[in-house]
C-alpha cells in the first residue's frame, strides 16, 4: 500500500517538476496535494510546508523532502473533500436563474468581486 500511495505522489509531483530534477517551486505545493484528492485551505497547506525543508533562497521542495510528509498524510487520510452536497448547495446559490450551470463570466465576477 505504501509503495503505491508513493507512487502516486511521485506521479503527481513530477507533473510539477518542470527542470526534471526532483524539485518543484513551493507555490505548487498546494496544487499538487489538491491533485492527490486532498483539499487543505491555505493555513493547511502552510502547516505541511513547515515539515518540508524548503530549499532557500529560491523556496524549492524536494521530492525526498515531500514524499514521506505526503505519504503520512494520505495514510491519515487527512483533508478530505468538501462533502457533495455542500457543493451542490454552493452552485445552487451561484446559479441564480436556476438553469443548471453557471457561466464563466458568472463564475469570474464571483470569484473575484463577491
Amino acid at each position: 500500500l505504501v509503495a503505491e500511495i508513493e507512487k502516486k505522489i511521485t506521479e503527481a509531483f513530477e507533473v510539477f517538476d518542470r527542470e526534471s530534477n526532483n524539485t518543484v517551486d513551493v507555490r505548487e505545493i498546494g496544487c499538487i496535494v489538491r491533485s492527490l484528492g486532498c483539499f487543505p485551505n491555505e493555513a493547511e497547506v502552510q502547516e505541511l510546508l513547515a515539515k518540508i525543508e524548503v530549499e532557500e533562497p529560491g523556496g524549492f521542495v524536494h521530492l525526498e523532502k515531500f514524499l514521506p510528509v505526503m505519504t503520512e498524510v494520505l495514510l491519515d487520510r487527512r483533508f478530505r473533500p468538501i462533502p457533495e452536497d455542500v457543493i451542490l448547495h454552493a452552485f445552487e446559490a451561484l446559479d441564480e436563474n436556476k438553469c443548471g450551470y453557471i457561466t464563466k463570466e458568472d463564475l469570474v465576477k464571483h470569484l473575484t468581486e463577491e
